[in-house]
């Protein structure tokens, strides 16, 4: 996989499904892989052949996976990183339900006890480091 295949508009990337997202985070573990590979990595109860296939095709019709053909074999790779799919669904979760603030979603956070005192701590160290 080529670097410049990588989207890189996070204005392209579309939500996922938690199927979709599922078989996403395979992919990005694996770089590459046939659909058996994927079956894998999956957690019991395996899902079926055709179903996986199926949610594969779906992510390369959302531009989210491309494959390699080795005659009726193909392997698939992700064409958008980890990285971005991350940066996407964190501002549509910031958006959406923090009206962007990052103290409300942080304060959320810390209620619903997600996040401990040590964390907390850390994430001002890292604040003070960012104000330096």
């Amino acid at each position: 996989m080529q670097d410049e295949e990588i989207k890189t508009d996070i204005m392209e990337i579309k939500e996922l499904t938690r199927a979709e997202e599922q078989i996403m985070q395979v992919l990005w573990q694996l770089k590459e892989g046939f659909v058996k590979e994927v079956i894998d990595i999956l957690p019991e109860p395996k899902p079926a052949y055709n179903t996986v296939s199926t949610i594969i095709r779906i992510l390369e019709t959302k531009g989210f996976v491309d494959h390699k053909a080795y005659g009726k074999s193909h392997q698939y790779f992700p064409i958008i990183a980890r990285e971005q799919y991350q940066n996407f669904a964190t501002d549509k979760l910031l958006n959406g339900y923090f009206d962007n603030s990052v103290k409300r979603m942080f304060s959320f956070f810390v209620q619903k006890e997600k996040i401990d005192l040590k964390e907390a701590d850390e994430i001002m160290k890292l604040i003070e480091k960012l104000k330096e």
